[in-house]
């Protein structure tokens, strides 16, 4: 029996019948781009002088850092960073809420929360209420990421059960016990509630499509307030509230292993260990390693016409074109199986329901984007856990593809924390490079380092993190540098340095008057979040730089578990909230000596 036979590969299931992966998603997206003015950064001589100057800020001045705030806005972030380093109040923070919303009442409860908790970390309960906060910071040079911080009050069971339900594929579920996916990608019981050991990211359960439409329109509403409410501002939203999860693992496990088989391939021509961008296929060879293999068809004329980046060699980003086309070559899309020395067909088959549910998910992100060009806001896409976010990346790209072609609406988030944080920052800027789209990004160091290493460990796959706080230091640095070089070289790059980290952004500045960078480039953003860190955000803004807050909004009482996530960070992080509690306390001894203890911030 002929190994076509035997392993002709299914059609990706969640492709139509006759288009590729990319058709598929402009087509079942139907991107309409509103063109914008596109006319590139012209540098005029007074900006080549300005290249000489070389930038310098002060994060000490509390009278410049603290100038947007009143005494009474640096007493309350003093009562709450102290409160926050009692570890008894931080762990049963639950238990005290509860405890005072039944002594104080509904009502005085929520007054004491806007008065101390609340009040720091966030901006309001609607889109109408948080606009004071959000022109107040825009007229010190600050912007906005708005983010709707609303999430359900679920048990941990309950939040167990919803995602084993939505994470496990009709196949799954009619042959339990058996392995359909790899340990990383497949749903386990244990680590079912994604809350669990995150401290800095809200967390979406999947119940149904009419669900998904509801996140969608928080989303647009989100959207349209950033647009009324600030100038060129952000709105931030999470794939995993907007379709099934199940999805995003399988299309992750698919892009994991299809990365793992060029490595593999690598390997067979003597070029492994080294950087994913420098192993590169001779084609011929190529050709009879998958013929060895018993891979039937003729790749070589799939990269024909053009399609190489460089003659006769094939690279990761080559490789990933397959995907694009895979239709044309489903007899090549097998894997080895190392362990049963098979070949195995790479993809699998969805269900049309889940078919139609993935659909969805993408023509929600279409609405999305469309609405954030129409409302001149860009669309931040936040990270999530590695097992979904491959995928979550390679959407995003997709995204970037039809909208950033003349500037920068779509970021995705890269985690520093990830041991192949840089191969993925370099790929998506080299992609971006031969395709010539913007490339944009927020780096953050990562939101479920315990929750990711703790799932690792226990259910038996290497562990995706960076062993040390220190390593990941320094790949942060190692992916900003890269970039910050890009930007120097291609003015299409953007770059938000989204960190509290002072060494982290003074890097930042190093680098940028070494390279003769300059803040009116606006090539280079810093992000922080609300009621942290003001004595970075604002010197910076007010050096020329764009700075964003993270601008968390919504009702009192549903935005507590946001306010619990931001005790516990601020616990984690005390060597920073230690400085910024020293800086807050020696300019409220300032205003008392100099006779400003009734200061009023000029707007």
């Amino acid at each position: 029996m002929s190994l076509r036979k035997t392993l002709t590969l299914p059609r990706f299931g969640f492709a139509a019948r006759d288009r590729s992966f990319r058709n598929l998603v402009t087509s079942t997206c139907r991107y309409h781009q509103t063109k914008t003015n596109t006319q590139e950064e012209s540098v005029n001589s007074s900006e080549h002088d300005s290249f000489n100057s070389k930038i310098s800020i002060d994060f000490e001045l509390t009278r410049e850092a603290y100038k947007s705030k009143d005494t009474l806005e640096l007493l309350r972030s003093l009562v709450v960073f102290k409160l926050c380093s009692y570890d008894i109040l931080v762990d049963k923070n639950k238990e005290i809420i509860d405890l005072s919303r039944k002594l104080l009442g509904q009502k005085m409860f929520e007054q004491f929360m806007k008065m101390t908790f609340y009040g720091q970390f966030v901006a309001g309960e609607d889109h109408q209420s948080i606009r004071p906060v959000v022109q107040k910071n825009q007229a010190y040079g600050v912007g906005a990421v708005l983010d709707y911080s609303v999430e359900e009050d679920l048990s941990q069971e309950e939040a167990e059960r919803k995602e084993m339900e939505s994470c496990m594929s009709t196949s799954e579920k009619e042959s339990p016990g058996v392995d359909h996916r790899e340990k990383k990608f497949t749903a386990h019981r244990r680590f079912g509630d994604r809350r669990e050991g995150v401290t800095s990211a809200r967390t979406y359960f999947y119940a149904d499509e009419a669900k998904c439409d509801q996140h969608m329109e928080t989303f647009l509403n989100c959207i349209k307030a950033s647009g009324g409410s600030s100038e060129d501002g952000f709105s931030a939203i999470k794939m995993t509230a907007l379709g099934r999860p199940q999805f995003l693992l399988q299309f992750s496990e698919v892009l994991v292993k299809w990365r793992r088989f060029f490595s593999f391939l690598a390997s067979k021509q003597g070029k492994d260990g080294m950087e994913v961008l420098e192993q590169k296929l001779d084609l011929e060879q190529l050709q009879m390693c998958l013929a060895r293999l018993g891979a039937e068809g003729n790749i070589q004329s799939f990269f024909s016409d053009g399609r190489l980046h460089s003659s006769g060699i094939v690279d990761m980003l080559d490789w990933n074109r397959l995907i694009d086309e895979r239709m044309k070559i489903s007899d090549l899309l097998v894997v080895p199986n190392l362990q049963t020395g098979q070949l195995e067909p790479l993809l699998s088959r969805f269900t049309e329901e889940e078919e139609r549910q993935m659909k969805r998910m993408l023509q929600r992100l279409d609405v999305l984007a469309k609405h954030a060009v129409e409302n001149g806001v860009r669309l931040m896409v936040d990270a999530e856990q590695t097992y979904f976010q491959p995928a979550i990346s390679r959407l995003t790209v997709e995204m970037k593809r039809s909208f950033n072609r003349d500037k920068a609406v779509v970021f995705n988030t890269y985690q520093c924390y990830l041991k192949e944080a840089f191969d993925n920052v370099s790929m998506d800027v080299e992609l971006s490079r031969r395709e010539g789209w913007c490339f944009a990004a927020k780096l953050v160091r990562g939101a479920y380092m315990y929750q990711e290493r703790s799932r690792a460990a226990e259910i038996g796959y290497e562990d995706p993190i960076n062993p040390d706080y220190e390593s990941t230091n320094r790949m942060y640095h190692r992916c900003l540098d890269y970039v910050l070089e890009e930007i120097q070289r291609n003015k299409k790059v953007n770059v938000m340095v989204a960190s509290h980290n002072l060494d982290t952004v003074k890097h930042t500045l190093r680098r940028m008057n070494e390279m003769g960078l300059q803040p009116t480039d606006k090539k280079v953003c810093f992000g922080q979040l609300l009621g942290m860190c003001d004595q970075i955000s604002f010197p910076l803004a007010q050096a020329g730089f764009p700075v964003y807050k993270y601008v968390p909004y919504g009702p009192v009482n549903e935005v507590i578990p946001y306010l619990s996530r931001r005790a516990q960070e601020n616990r984690g992080f005390m060597k920073g909230v230690q400085m910024e509690r020293e800086l807050l306390w020696k300019e409220l001894m300032r205003r008392l000596s100099s006779g400003q203890i009734l200061y009023t911030p000029p707007v």
